[in-house]
């Protein structure tokens, strides 16, 4: 999800990934449900699983442990390349929504849930509707590829698209800097998006700065597109249509 998301940000179309599962030794159980969950995101994300590396080194790793890492590569033509360049006054941002954590922030979260808070993975959190810590902080990362694609498909002579953000490390402030020019900034409205439950519940656990939240966490957006004013709510309203929640969180 992380390289896919990734390489939507210029506009491209993903075309394959490959894996690569390393481990002390290959249990082929566990191995077979990994595979398994990355050929589900393929699926997800239109995108072929063209093959992998599967690596048993031991020593290297405890038993019942693996490392796992991987790649995408996509496809976009030149004069279609969208790397922020366009964005101009006036310009909406569109935020995308997440459905948790995703992929970034884990060792303050870590350390929220499990020194501060002393919660075990099988612990049922009120806060989170009954889910149990698990549950809720292993939400796999939300696909953003097939809305966002037909957005660029369905508007392909138009392109009011002028911008796209993955929002991981960094959050929302140090993830648009990356691809807006230095001549316009941009303002956005707190409080115009829904904030996952998981986060107001691990910064509680931990009492953590709301600065803190927003430089480590999505805070609930997922993915921005920064947009042309005159179709900011055909584009919003397509998203919806292909499942993901969007708000108007603010303007160039």
């Amino acid at each position: 999800a992380m390289s896919v998301n990734d390489i939507l940000t210029l506009g491209a179309e993903p075309l394959f990934f490959l894996d690569y599962y390393a481990c002390g030794k290959l249990d082929v159980k566990s191995a077979t449900q990994v595979v398994k969950g990355i050929a589900a995101g393929c699926e997800q994300a239109g995108c072929a699983l063209i093959g992998g590396e599967t690596a048993e080194m031991p020593g290297m790793y405890p038993a019942g442990e693996y490392d796992l890492a991987g790649f995408a590569v996509g496809v976009v033509e030149k004069k279609k390349i969208i790397d922020g360049k366009r964005i101009k006054p006036s310009d909406v941002i569109l935020g995308l929504a997440s459905n948790g954590a995703h992929s970034n922030g884990y060792s303050l979260v870590r350390k929220a849930v499990f020194d501060y808070g002393k919660l075990a993975c099988g612990d049922t959190v009120a806060e989170l509707g009954g889910r149990t810590v698990a549950e809720a902080l292993l939400e796999p990362t939300r696909l953003y590829a097939r809305p966002v694609r037909g957005i660029l498909r369905h508007y392909r002579v138009k392109q009011p698209v002028h911008g796209i953000a993955h929002i991981t490390g960094g959050g929302l402030e140090e993830n648009l800097a990356r691809i807006v020019p230095d001549s316009v900034q941009v303002v956005l409205e707190r409080g115009s998006w829904k904030v996952p439950a998981v986060f107001p519940w691990v910064q509680k656990l931990r009492k953590i700065e709301d600065a803190e939240m927003d430089r480590v966490f999505n805070m609930g957006v997922g993915m921005v597109l920064v947009v042309s004013p005159h179709f900011a709510d055909s584009i919003a309203a397509r998203l919806r249509d292909g499942g993901i929640e969007t708000s108007r969180i603010g303007e160039v």
